[in-house]
């Protein structure tokens, strides 16, 4: 397995650290939560600067790769959710665009054909990742200077739904690009 798969791999193997430093309540949880996240969000960075640089790619990386950040940003949208500061809406919103999205790689894989993301699906991951980063350290600031909740869920929400809305920009565009490459005779 060479290194930028390591690195998908170990976003995956991160995932449930930071859900639980997330909701198991202790000292600075949320910041440990937001170090971890941000660890694992360089991860990502990495693996494909290193896969494209040292001409690495493989059909692993291209597939798993978006599994590790579905994974990643899934849990924060979960975690954001179960603290009030994340509307359903908004969880459903991405969700529908991932499921779909994911089924339409395996429709493409089953028929040999690998569909890289795109700009936007790059964009979207971006925004999902700082947004819920700045959203981790908004919270552990919060907490600690006891500032106004929910002033905070309203930011926490509208950075949110901005991410839905770069979500469906991102899937749309992905189903039409995937519609040209994918026979749905088969």
């Amino acid at each position: 397995m060479n290194l930028p798969n390591k690195l998908t791999v170990a976003r995956i193997i991160l995932t449930p650290f930071y859900l639980a430093a997330m909701v198991i309540n202790f000292k600075y949880h949320y910041l440990v939560a937001a170090i971890i996240f941000i660890v694992a969000s360089i991860t990502d960075f990495l693996d494909g600067k290193i896969a494209r640089k040292n001409n690495l790619i493989t059909t692993f990386g291209k597939l798993c790769d978006p599994v590790a950040d579905k994974m990643l940003t899934t849990a924060a949208l979960l975690a954001f959710m179960q603290l009030g500061i994340c509307n359903v809406w908004i969880v459903m919103i991405i969700l529908t665009r991932e499921f779909l999205v994911t089924s339409f790689r395996l429709v493409a894989s089953a028929q040999g054909v690998v569909i890289p993301a795109g700009i936007w699906g790059k964009l979207k991951t971006a925004s999902q990742m700082i947004f819920s980063i700045a959203i981790m350290l908004g919270i552990h600031f919060a907490e600690a200077f006891d500032w106004n909740f929910e002033t905070f869920s309203l930011v926490s929400n509208i950075l949110l739904w901005i991410t839905a809305i770069l979500t469906v920009i991102s899937g749309v565009k992905y189903l039409i690009d995937g519609k040209k490459v994918i026979d749905f005779s088969m």
